[in-house]
């Protein structure tokens, strides 16, 4: 995982999969690279192929953290797959999708 900082945002990248066997990791390298400016995350998931239950409630932890903060995480570019299950657990009304060309 690919971790960045643009203003008040937190960018994490390059994420295979987010399951069980790795969310725990990108919930805490999330939380300790968390800086006290910022209020965004915005988690590019254009490369994920997987994301299963874990990886969800790593994604909702990191919303309940900004929404402290007045702020939230953002959904970038994530792939059908993703896309389909964002929908089906109707976490697309909880987060920010963002499709970028």
């Amino acid at each position: 995982m690919k971790i960045q900082y643009r203003d008040k945002t937190l960018a994490l990248s390059d994420i295979s999969e987010l399951n069980a066997s790795n969310s725990g990791a990108m919930r805490d390298d999330a939380r300790a690279a968390l800086r006290t400016e910022i209020t965004t995350i915005d988690v590019d998931l254009s490369q994920t192929r997987l994301v299963d239950s874990s990886g969800l409630g790593a994604l909702i932890a990191r919303n309940k953290t900004m929404s402290t903060r007045g702020g939230g995480v953002r959904i970038i570019n994530p792939t059908p797959s993703v896309q389909q299950i964002l929908e089906l657990t109707r976490l697309h009304r909880v987060f920010e999708i963002v499709k970028t060309s």
